[in-house]
């Protein structure tokens, strides 16, 4: 074999390798690109998810005033660091019984949505610790008057069920009563829808809970021996919803349970690691956003992750959840209203 055979050989070899190399870089290139874009779709498919509200608009100025916050840092002119300013959200738990897979679900015989579960969550300054107060739904109250999104607005109603702000209005009608009764500015609202919190409950693998007495009710479909139960969603979507099967068959023992599934949540959230495991954070993520309602001031992604980012030093253990005091309605042995001062005292606490 010649000098000249053997170069052509190793041009030969070179040329193979370059290509190989070319192939290998245009394939990474692609995957590359692929992701990218995943990634992107990813992020717009969990943005979209998300509904808002603007409430901010729709109430205007008459409101109870912002809590005055005085900056804990300057800020850094590379970053923005995370807020740690108190903050106090609404949430609803919006419960929809139409519809046979609603009725699988535990729903009840009536049409539509209604707003069966409030709280009231305020994190203190620092962000480290928390109270959560539920208010009952059967609360009688002064329902103010409120926009409405098709004009108008609606008439004040006395002696009305706490609950029939978000029949009548919406989600504006429900954070104008709360502030109203409480005097307590909401900086931000979330809507759940409980069809999506089972959905949520599942992402996460179940939610250990541990109840106090036997529950044996048929309309929610759920029947529990006292003890320690780790709950898929449809279970935990009947323990929240179930009133019957416990206590005197009032709202007031429906709202235990439901405190009792919030620190449950909490407390799986810290056991497990999402961000170690990107197909759970995406099935995660995915339940939270396609449930949920927010204010203008949560509805993207980024907003949302950037609160959650702020509340990460926030554990069940610094977390209370009391109910506002109440007392039998003299008008309806069936209703209650806020027992004073208590009440009002509270409020005061969380502004």
């Amino acid at each position: 074999m010649t000098g000249h055979e053997e170069q052509g050989g190793a041009g030969r070899r070179v040329g193979r390798r370059s290509r190989a190399l070319k192939i290998v870089g245009l394939t990474l290139a692609g995957v590359m690109t692929l992701g990218i874009a995943g990634a992107g779709w990813v992020y717009w498919h969990l943005n979209d998810n998300i509904k808002s509200v603007d409430i901010n608009s729709a109430l205007g100025d008459d409101r109870p005033a912002k809590a005055v916050t005085t900056p804990t840092a300057e800020p850094s002119a590379s970053a923005s660091p995370l807020p740690t300013a108190s903050i106090n959200i609404l949430v609803l738990g919006s419960d929809s019984r139409s519809g046979k897979e609603n009725k699988k679900l535990g729903g009840g015989s009536s049409s539509g949505a209604r707003s069966d579960t409030a709280m009231v969550v305020h994190v203190d300054a620092g962000r480290t610790s928390a109270t959560i107060v539920s208010i009952p739904r059967d609360t009688l109250v002064t329902r103010p008057s409120c926009p409405l999104s098709s004009g108008g607005s609606t008439s004040v109603a006395y002696n009305a069920m706490f609950n029939s702000a978000y029949s009548v209005g919406g989600a504006v009608c429900a954070v104008k009563t709360v502030e109203s009764i409480t005097g307590v500015r909401m900086d931000h609202y979330l809507e759940i829808d409980f069809s999506g919190f089972a959905k949520l409950v599942d992402a996460l693998g179940g939610v250990t809970v541990t109840t106090d007495q036997d529950i044996d009710d048929a309309d929610s479909h759920l029947h529990l021996k006292k003890g320690t139960h780790h709950l898929d969603g449809t279970q935990a979507l009947a323990l929240a919803r179930t009133r019957h099967g416990i206590g005197d068959g009032s709202d007031l023992g429906r709202i235990g349970l439901q405190q009792k599934l919030v620190k449950a949540l909490l407390d799986r959230i810290a056991s497990i690691s999402l961000l170690t495991n990107p197909g759970k954070l995406y099935e995660v993520a995915d339940a939270v956003t396609s449930s949920l309602t927010t204010d203008t001031g949560l509805d993207s992604l980024s907003e949302l992750m950037r609160l959650g980012q702020s509340l990460k030093g926030l554990t069940s253990d610094h977390t209370k959840t009391v109910m506002m005091p109440v007392v039998t309605a003299p008008s309806d042995h069936n209703r209650v209203i806020a027992k004073e001062p208590a009440a009002s005292k509270l409020w005061e606490s969380l502004r």
